[in-house]
């Protein structure tokens, strides 16, 4: 039976500078969810990549003393790396400076312009450089750019429009009868409330100001702008072309999910599908817009000083327990926060304390009492009803909070069933058990039970921190790792020996780092 697809993608990140653990944060939610839907059993396409264009590369690189191309090609590379650190795993890193992609993204321009979507004329506004955005005097706050706060010029270009209002209303219609189309609901009221019920205007899609980008094929003084550039990434790379699109592309699109910090929210759910319904191309299932990652409740800057970086905290910490802090500890619809402290309180609380501890307390026990040999004696008691039971809930608990994307709360769900665990070891008395030798095969039993809680949490764990459940696999001896195997409690094979106990994370003293 054919596997049913799931196409992920991530907005793909401007190739101007080192990514931020908040620029990060995406791609670690993003490979999560991929990891978790492999695991269900799809067919997932999980792509990403770089924005290569625009007038802000043009200057960065002239500034570097180096070509864009140049410029584009050192950073991608960078972003790359990174994304590669935090042990995701995309099946394509693209770049929107790919000749195929600059090709169609000219066909895609053609299209719209010859039935009339797009036509030519001149632009006055304030322009801010930084964010490439051109805004209407009442636009402006206190003068300055609406999304940075920086400062705008006055700026007067020939330039083509795209109609957008010519799509307004069906817009409206396709938002209204598709309710999980915007995530979370806030955004969505956003969206229709503050730009598309007030009416939108067309939209400036080419610029004469620099050329560094896509020249449009029938007047090269002009470069394709970024919305119509850089969104089309998502359907230009899985072989999308006007006249004939790739068996691939008719496999995968449409998307299933858009995954987007909230701050482009605008672009991903409105200029993007109405550029698809003028191409006539359905629309993706989903986009999501992610909240921020904050330093000290405060956004991130390089101005501000406050900036982190992935590789320095993996470094420091470990990468899974980079990992499991930005998936655990940003919320569904808002802010999250992340500072040093914070990880390392972290870390101890869950990842040392409730994880490793079990692990290395139930493997240690089994070799002190049994030379680490798990048998199922199956003496059960009340207390093991209860452990089993939420063992076996467990999967419907993550699938429904998967599903809805609320991956903080999946992870929450894993970890009550450690806690619980724990509190098992504490009503069952191993120690006490093992000095009455009439209570040997209970004393085994309450072992197996644990050691089979833990690898069913383990499966669960693969979407999160990915190498520390091979590592409980590889302690319990195990290859025991799918979702299937979770469904009824008691698969881990009686009589197998586990691998001598392993610290998998060491508590941190604060400011031991």
């Amino acid at each position: 039976m054919e596997k049913e697809k799931y196409y992920i993608s991530t907005a793909i990140a401007y190739a101007s500078g080192k990514p931020h653990i908040g620029n990060t944060y995406e791609i670690v939610l993003a490979d999560a969810i991929a990891r978790n839907k492999r695991l269900e059993g799809y067919d997932v396409y999980f792509q990403t990549g770089t924005d290569e264009h625009g007038e802000k590369i043009q200057l960065k690189a002239a500034e570097a003393g180096l070509t864009p191309q140049q410029f584009v090609d050192e950073k991608a590379a960078e972003i790359k790396r990174i994304w590669d650190l935090m042990n995701t795993t995309y099946d394509r890193f693209v770049r929107t400076s790919d000749p195929h992609h600059k090709e169609v993204v000219q066909h895609i321009f053609k299209k719209l312009y010859d039935q009339g979507d797009i036509y030519l004329d001149k632009y006055e506004g304030w322009y801010c450089t930084p964010c490439e955005s051109f805004f209407t005097e009442t636009q402006l706050v206190d003068g300055k750019c609406p999304d940075c706060g920086r400062d705008v010029e006055k700026k007067s270009e020939e330039a083509y429009f795209f109609k957008l209002s010519k799509y307004q209303d069906k817009l409206i219609k396709y938002i209204e009868e598709h309710p999980e189309f915007i995530q979370p609901e806030s955004r969505k009221n956003e969206m229709i409330n503050n730009f598309l019920k007030p009416g939108l205007q067309d939209l400036c899609v080419s610029r004469t100001a620099f050329d560094w980008g896509v020249k449009v094929d029938f007047n090269d003084k002009h470069v394709v702008y970024v919305w119509i550039d850089a969104l089309s990434n998502y359907i230009t790379f899985p072989g999308y072309d006007v006249e004939e699109s790739s068996d691939f592309f008719k496999k995968y699109w449409p998307a299933d999910l858009h995954l987007i910090g909230k701050d482009i929210i605008r672009f991903h759910t409105i200029y993007w599908p109405i550029i698809l319904m003028a191409l006539g191309v359905e629309l993706p299932k989903q986009v999501f817009g992610h909240p921020w990652l904050l330093t000290s409740s405060d956004k991130m800057s390089k101005s501000k000083g406050n900036v982190l970086y992935a590789d320095d905290l993996i470094e420091k910490y470990g990468l899974d327990t980079i990992r499991y802090y930005v998936l655990h500890e940003i919320p569904f619809a808002d802010d999250g926060n992340i500072t040093e402290d914070l990880i390392i309180e972290r870390n101890n609380s869950d990842l040392a304390n409730i994880l490793g501890n079990l692990v290395n307390r139930t493997i240690s026990m089994s070799y002190k009492y049994f030379d680490g040999i798990v048998e199922n004696t199956k003496v059960n008691d009340k207390e093991d009803e209860n452990l089993i039971k939420l063992v076996e809930e467990l999967g419907s608990k993550v699938k429904q909070d998967m599903d809805k994307l609320r991956i903080a709360d999946a992870i929450t769900d894993i970890f009550e069933v450690l806690r619980a665990a724990n509190k098992y070891i504490d009503e069952t008395t191993p120690w006490a058990l093992a000095k009455d030798e009439t209570k040997t095969d209970r004393l085994k039993t309450v072992l197996y039970n644990l050691i089979e809680t833990i690898r069913v949490c383990a499966v669960y764990l693969q979407a999160f921190i990915p190498d520390t459940s091979e590592k409980i696999f590889d302690l319990l001896n195990t290859d025991l790792t799918s979702y299937e195997s979770t469904k009824t409690f008691g698969q881990y094979p009686s009589g197998t020996k586990l691998k001598e106990p392993q610290i998998l994370f060491t508590r941190i003293e604060q400011g031991e780092k």
